[in-house]
């Protein structure tokens, strides 16, 4: 049987080694060509290897599963997604029709995946992944406060006071309404990651804004939401349809 040439990417060690052992007990038509621990390696793996089915974390710090997919204008690899996800987002797996296994992976899933990928000769395409994003986004609640870490120590504040959060460097203002502000000691991403929800949206590298809080969009100057403080705020180019079609449902 021809073998499957596979790369594992997942920042914990311990689930990099846990795959490495259920693959080889379970899966011996799959050949491991590279394990990584972050997704940063794992691109420079897939361009060096060019695997046929790559094992992906989605929660990984910096760049989790689903930018890292971004980093690829056409995917040419097959993907297994590695979640710790309840059994209630796997609905969103099942919908957008991707592989998962669900952490701890149970050997006879892994089985069943490697059985459907001998058999299966596509790659996913990239409506795919973003349905299966948009989808276990919206199954994430926005908490409905967060504790910001400042140079003083914690802040707590009510989520949907916050209008928008500019990256500063290593550093993040967090916009409130009232005309408050507030200098958080982490990046925008960290930011973005604990507010992952529906009503937040980053619509450009340096601003993560809410949704709710959007006065009007301009389509002029290559496309501008004013908030309700009167704060114009640009759209990158590459976040432009994403937000389109988010903004179309408000």
């Amino acid at each position: 049987m021809e073998t499957i040439k596979c790369v594992i990417i997942d920042d914990e060690n311990n689930c990099l080694e846990m795959m490495e052992w259920l693959l080889k007990m379970y899966a011996p038509t799959v050949s491991i060509s590279a394990m990584c621990n972050s997704a940063e390696k794992g691109i420079a793996a897939i361009h060096a290897h060019r695997p046929d089915v790559v094992f992906l974390d989605i929660e990984m710090p910096r760049m989790n599963g689903f930018d890292m997919l971004e980093q690829f204008d056409k995917l040419f690899f097959d993907v297994v997604f590695t979640t710790a996800y309840d059994k209630f987002a796997i609905k969103a797996f099942k919908y957008s029709a991707l592989n998962y296994l669900l952490k701890p992976v149970d050997p006879d899933d892994l089985k069943e995946t490697v059985r459907r990928m001998e058999n299966k000769k596509t790659v996913p395409s990239k409506e795919q992944i973003e349905l299966l994003f948009q989808s276990v986004r919206q199954m994430k609640p926005t908490p409905m406060r967060i504790a910001l870490t400042t140079a003083e120590g914690l802040i707590f504040a009510t989520t949907q006071d916050i209008i928008y959060c500019e990256a500063e460097s290593n550093y993040t203002t967090v916009v409130l309404s009232g005309g408050k502000k507030i200098v958080v000691s982490k990046v925008l991403k960290d930011i973005d990651e604990a507010l992952n929800g529906p009503d937040f949206f980053r619509v450009h590298n340096s601003y993560l804004i809410n949704l709710n809080r959007i006065k009007k969009f301009v389509r002029g100057d290559g496309g501008y939401v004013v908030m309700d403080n009167d704060m114009a705020i640009g759209i990158s180019r590459s976040r432009r349809q994403e937000f389109m079609d988010m903004f179309a449902k408000f």
